[in-house]
């Protein structure tokens, strides 16, 4: 099965990029906001969905960063193959979810909801100064981390 997933690189006035600290089925990720393409969407539209479902946040999707033009096997579904898509973003309004401070940090609340689903998510900013492909756990994200550290140059 194929599957196609959009994520969005947000970074901040003050030059940090926004991080989603993830934990899925008893494993730990690091990965940039996004999600699924739903059938009947356009790239561009899912992305903004996604930060709407998981920030309540409207956000301009900007410049295309990256499509995956290998094959990356699901590391969630094994024998699936993922493409991803990535774009810039930039938040229309401020941030009202909780961000955290550091990897990983859920509170009860978040909690609860990995013991019903078996997954749960925050968000944090990593600085610019941290940020690279260390600071992502998925292979995709990886090599985007490491773009856009090299081709950006923070305002």
């Amino acid at each position: 099965m194929l599957t196609v997933r959009v994520y969005g690189i947000l970074i901040n006035e003050q030059q940090q990029v926004l991080v989603s600290d993830e934990h899925i089925r008893g494993n730990f990720y690091t990965k940039f906001p996004g999600g699924g393409l739903e059938t009947g969407e356009g790239t561009r539209d899912c992305l903004a969905r996604e930060f709407m479902e998981e920030m309540k946040l409207r956000v301009e999707v900007g410049d295309h960063i990256y499509t995956t033009d290998y094959f990356q096997e699901s590391a969630f579904r094994p024998g699936d193959q993922i493409i991803a898509i990535y774009y810039f973003a930039k938040a229309l309004e401020p941030i009202t979810v909780p961000l955290r401070d550091k990897p990983f940090d859920f509170d009860m609340q978040q909690d609860a909801v990995y013991e019903r689903t078996g997954e749960t998510e925050t968000f944090r900013f990593v600085n610019w100064e941290d940020f690279s492909a260390d600071a992502v756990t998925l292979p995709i994200d990886k090599i985007v981390a490491d773009m856009v550290k090299l081709q950006r140059v923070p305002r």
